[in-house]
């Protein structure tokens, strides 16, 4: 059975060849909300709302009570960060040098100190020139498992707030950063709004 792959437009950025599962799964936890992207797999004539694709609306739907049923609970929102976290220097952990520069741009322009590595070895070196206040950590790295460097981060300063962005994440990866001392697990593709959004949430814990 061939495996079902989409290309998922979501303003400039294009993703292509992500796994039907992932799709899903971006869909029920809302990383893609109605109106923010559109689709395209082989058997379509062109691009497409995801919330319009029957296959794809019982996500939706999941997202859309899972999120009635914790307003309906008063489920409170967990932080395990100081007060009034501030937020001045930033590390980019990852090597897809396109999404890096653009991430960058978009940091350096809200007034943050931004550096890059894209590999372990550059990462450990730039900790150890400068801790940063905040670390965007992705888990597939060419010389190594970004959820050991996560690790080794929390080690050489625990205040560090490190967040995992990835395309290759699943509920045990979830799981696991979160028990090594990750903030958040941000799945790609995401939006640099979001970015500042929840970086602007950090600073304001």
């Amino acid at each position: 059975m061939v495996e079902i792959r989409w290309d998922i437009k979501r303003g400039a950025n294009v993703y292509r060849q992500v796994s039907d599962k992932r799709l899903k799964s971006w869909v029920s936890t809302g990383k893609i909300k109605p109106g923010e992207a559109v689709v395209w797999r082989s058997n379509f004539s062109g691009w497409r709302r995801p919330e319009e694709v029957e296959e794809l609306i019982p996500y939706f739907r999941h997202y859309e009570m899972e999120q009635l049923r914790k307003i309906e609970s008063g489920e409170p929102a967990i932080s395990t960060l100081p007060e009034k976290t501030q937020i001045k220097n930033i590390l980019i952990i990852d090597d897809e040098m396109d999404l890096c520069q653009l991430f960058g741009d978009t940091l350096s322009s809200c007034g943050y100190n931004v550096k890059f590595a894209h590999t372990t070895k550059e990462a450990l070196g730039s900790l150890k020139s400068q801790t940063p206040d905040l670390v965007f950590l992705d888990l597939k790295l060419p010389d190594g498992d970004g959820m050991k460097l996560l690790s080794k981060i929390r080690e050489i300063n625990p205040n560090t707030i490190v967040n995992i962005i990835t395309a290759h994440g699943s509920e045990e990866a979830r799981d696991e950063a979160k028990r090594l001392g990750a903030y958040d697990f941000i799945d790609k593709p995401f939006r640099e709004e979001d970015v500042i959004r929840c970086i602007r949430e950090i600073q304001t814990n």
